[in-house]
């Protein structure tokens, strides 16, 4: 059996109703267009995730299963506990007792949990094993900081 360092859930502390971030748009990642020097709206993130204070957390990642999903190592995760996953959805899950994050997929009826990274190809049957899907991952955060 294998153990894996068991990351606690962490509540998201929710931002107030009223709270909202200005937004500047487009931020052009080609060449920048001059036409586009106005402000956007302000965004409730919030709102946006459609988050509920109850269901929210945040779990940070270890480790490089899901790279080819773009999630990496230290990247912090928003779980929503209310969501249902469905075929294609990025999930925490607990395997083992163990928190893993995979993508939940079903092929034939048979719902699995996949890997993102090409170097791990061992899928786990939900029907084969003891697998509890603890929520569904809504939103990433990543540190850019050099």
């Amino acid at each position: 059996m294998l153990h894996f360092p068991t990351p606690e859930p962490i509540p998201i502390t929710m931002l107030p109703p009223g709270f909202k971030l200005r937004v500047v748009s487009p931020a052009a990642c080609g060449f920048p267009s001059p036409a586009q020097d106005w402000e956007d709206e302000a965004l409730n993130l919030v709102e946006i995730l459609r988050l509920d204070s109850a269901s929210a957390f945040v779990f940070r990642l270890a480790g490089s299963s899901m790279i080819e999903a773009g999630l990496f190592d230290g990247d912090l995760v928003i779980i929503d506990k209310g969501s249902r996953p469905r075929n294609g959805s990025i999930v925490i899950a607990v395997v083992e007792g163990g928190f893993v994050c995979r993508q939940f997929v079903v092929k034939q009826g048979v719902p699995y949990l996949e890997a993102r990274n090409s170097r791990m190809t061992y899928p786990v049957c939900i029907a084969d094993e003891l697998v509890e899907i603890w929520g569904v991952i809504r939103a990433s955060v990543r540190d850019l900081k050099p």
